[in-house]
């Protein structure tokens, strides 16, 4: 063996991984997440696998909707005959930032042993996603659709509103062409090209560009080990700070000041296409609960995200949309106190889920049982 062995060796690995390369980008194999351990070697995971801290709470987040879906016990298997299906969408309050699954309003609605009219068992869902955007409620609520839900539950906040933020979320951003047919179905006030939204060519689909998100559809299957075992899916932190309850005399939303909220800015037409997309499916929509602080200048501001004129105008208009589109939808902005809050405005202690649980319960009954 001398030199041109050697040469000719590297140059053969070379080409192989060349070849290799373009062939899985010609493949693109969109859905190579669908493959997954969850649901048959461990069950699946009660929430969406989401993490910064993958070795303390088995979980981490990626943007493969497949995978997330895939790993989810939604997918488990058919829908039952005797099932009537709930899925909640929805921000990290929905998901369940501090809390165990079991703890979530979504977990205490299916821990409930709720019916149907028709006698058949309510499951409840939790298809909630920690980032703040109606956009991305959309894109998970149209997904979802395929699993045959009865009724979707969308808590929703004024902060998802921001047409300015539609498209910036992680999660929707390296979603691009979904989020384009979305927009192109469903008329929404965006742009497609916008930059916000990453656009593949051919060589982000090498094995090369991909090896993240390969990585990351491995580590989601390691952790699913972990999960299985132990239940954890997040960090449980013993001390965290507790949400702001003094603020200074800002009183902006969004570079926005009083008198008038402007209606353009928000993005309501994002929830009517939600109720297109969910066809003959009933959406109940929430106002979710919020902290109503009483410390210094919260005459100014109910909490860190909302000043009070901005807010009260917010309602107000969500009430006028709702009576001009016939949604169905409940304002529980104000019912869960102050000291049922964690680290967030819209985070809550399991006391605080158990009020939210106890009224949406009320409502899902009467949607399952319409008179």
């Amino acid at each position: 063996m001398d030199w041109r062995f050697f040469r000719n060796v590297f140059l053969k690995a070379l080409l192989l991984f060349v070849v290799l390369n373009l062939l899985f980008a010609v493949w693109n194999p969109a859905g190579l997440g669908k493959i997954s351990a969850y649901n048959t070697l461990f069950p699946g995971r009660l929430r969406f696998p989401f993490g910064e801290n993958p070795a303390q709470a088995y979980n981490l987040s990626l943007f493969n909707l497949d995978a997330m879906f895939a790993s989810h016990e939604i997918a488990a298997r058919p829908k039952p005959v005797d099932e009537y299906r709930v899925i909640l969408i929805g921000d990290s309050s929905v998901w369940g930032t501090l809390l165990r699954p079991e703890e979530t309003f979504a977990g205490l609605l299916d821990g409930a042993d709720l019916t149907a009219c028709d006698g058949r068992m309510v499951r409840v869902y939790n298809l909630g996603y920690p980032t703040i955007s109606l956009t991305k409620d959309l894109m998970i609520l149209a997904e979802s659709m395929r699993y045959k839900p009865d009724m979707v539950v969308w808590p929703l906040t004024l902060e998802a509103f921001p047409t300015d933020k539609q498209l910036s979320s992680p999660i929707v951003s390296h979603n691009a062409s979904r989020i384009q047919a979305l927009i192109q179905a469903y008329n929404l006030p965006f742009d497609a090209d916008d930059p916000a939204l990453r656009k593949s060519v051919f060589w982000d689909d090498t094995i090369i560009s991909q090896r993240r998100g390969l990585a990351d559809l491995a580590r989601l299957q390691l952790y699913g080990v972990l999960w299985a075992a132990t239940g954890v899916d997040q960090v449980y932190p013993v001390d965290y700070q507790r949400a702001q309850t003094d603020f200074d005399t800002d009183v902006s939303f969004y570079d926005q000041q009083p008198p008038k909220l402007d209606e353009s800015r928000l993005a309501f037409e994002v929830i009517e296409a939600g109720v297109r997309a969910a066809g003959e499916t009933p959406i109940l929509i929430i106002n979710e609960p919020m902290l109503i602080s009483t410390g210094k200048n919260s005459d100014l501001r109910y909490n860190f995200f909302y000043p009070r004129w901005a807010y009260d105008q917010y309602r107000q208009m969500m009430a006028d949309w709702s009576g001009q589109y016939g949604w169905n939808y409940l304002d529980l902005w104000n019912i869960v106190p102050a000291a049922e809050f964690t680290n967030s405005a819209i985070h809550m202690t399991p006391a605080g889920e158990s009020l939210f649980a106890a009224r949406l319960s009320e409502a899902i009954k009467q949607q399952a049982c319409p008179k």
